[in-house]
């Protein structure tokens, strides 16, 4: 019955583990685009997936306890909330961390350079402004892409 709840490998180096995996996929994820989980294509979700078994042994080495898992995903959840704090509270940690805006549409002309930079299909883009329901980019004044991963767009005025 010990074995169940007590952590195999020592408690800091459990912690250690721990941090150091979510500051990796914190940056991982941080310099690899913007994407709300609902767009993720089936690609992404495969590669998400084997990330998560991959660094799963990693948290916990040699360690199948009860306690040992409660322990490293009790310091991520506290890491979680920690980052989310101080993103919250510093906004020069924030622009490090979180993705700034990109401008996909100006004045009705597509910046290619930067759809490209963003890996944006034209045809994402296309389906983007017919949510927004406009059916031409020349009646866009502009279109952002957000921190989020969403496509804001902002028509241009009717003269």
């Amino acid at each position: 019955m010990t074995s169940l709840l007590v952590p195999e490998i020592g408690i800091w180096e459990k912690v250690l583990r721990s941090v150091v995996v979510y500051l990796f996929m914190l940056l991982a994820f941080r310099f690899t685009g913007k994407r709300q989980v609902g767009q993720l294509t089936p690609f992404d979700l495969v590669v998400l997936l084997i990330i998560s078994n991959v660094v799963q042994n990693a948290v916990i080495g040699p360690d199948n306890s009860l306690g040992g898992g409660l322990l490293g995903a009790g310091v991520i959840l506290g890491l979680n909330y920690a980052v989310v704090e101080l993103t919250f509270r510093s906004k020069r940690l924030r622009r490090l961390l979180e993705a700034t805006p990109t401008l996909l549409i100006h004045n009705g002309q597509i910046l290619y350079p930067n759809l490209r930079k963003e890996r944006i299909t034209l045809e994402d883009l296309h389906a983007a402004l017919r949510r927004s329901g406009i059916a031409d980019a020349q009646h866009v004044r502009v279109a952002v892409l957000e921190e989020n991963g969403g496509i804001s767009v902002i028509p241009r005025q009717a003269l």
